[in-house]
């Protein structure tokens, strides 16, 4: 029977990658959905590069920027006396970034497909922005919502390259699901590498169905 730590480990680092992501994305979604900047495409090709840049290169400078000899890592341990790097909170730090897009994206492309004209007509009855964007833009753009956050919080569970490039293989600490496969393997020890396989790909074919689901199900609803 394989060490059940290493999925509590992982479950506990989507949630808090996904909440915090939520806190990032929206406002951030928001302005790519309404901005007609010149620094727009810019802004967007910076928060999908996780998509093209290999884990190990996210997670090379990742590890350059959060040692401890670095301005944030030296900031980070005079501050709560750990380091960031081969710690819980640099897998978050990790995560953020890597999953960045999968919020992101599925969020922008639900604010657009919504438009400005219920945020105008929301403006003419003299509703502020703040209460327009969460009484008006957020309950239209739910299905988006949905499908970000259940998309960042399987891509953070299957990571691999990116936290083990920043955490290391640390038991308890930052030995996640994805790489605890890998130790099982390197060990020999196949029986639990195909239990904690067969655990992600249907956990990853139920995450997809779902969303898959809940999309066919909002079509039919809105047609």
């Amino acid at each position: 029977m394989p060490d059940l730590a290493p999925v509590l480990l992982s479950l506990q680092l989507a949630a808090v990658t996904t909440l915090i992501l939520f806190v990032i994305a929206l406002p951030l979604a928001w302005w790519l959905a309404r901005t007609r900047s010149p620094l727009k495409p810019v802004v967007e090709a910076v928060t999908a590069l996780p998509l093209v840049l290999p884990p190990t290169v996210i997670g090379f400078y990742l590890l350059i920027a959060l040692n401890p000899t670095s301005p944030i890592g030296a900031f980070w341990v005079s501050v709560t006396g750990e380091t960031l790097t081969f710690s819980f909170a640099g897998l978050v730090v990790a995560s953020i970034i890597y999953s960045l897009p999968f919020m992101v994206q599925p969020i922008q492309s639900a604010f657009e497909a919504v438009g400005r004209a219920p945020m105008e007509a929301a403006a003419m009855l003299r509703a502020s922005q703040f209460d327009a964007f969460f009484s008006v833009l957020l309950p239209q753009s739910v299905r988006g919502l949905i499908t970000a956050g259940v998309l960042t919080f399987a891509h953070t569970i299957g990571e691999f390259g990116v936290v083990l490039m920043i955490g290391g293989n640390i038991p308890d600490r930052t030995r996640v699901v994805s790489i605890d496969i890998y130790e099982q393997v390197e060990n020999q020890n196949y029986g639990d590498a195909h239990l904690l396989s067969a655990g992600l790909l249907v956990f990853a074919f139920l995450v997809l169905a779902g969303v898959y689901a809940i999309n066919r199900s909002w079509r039919v609803r809105t047609s």
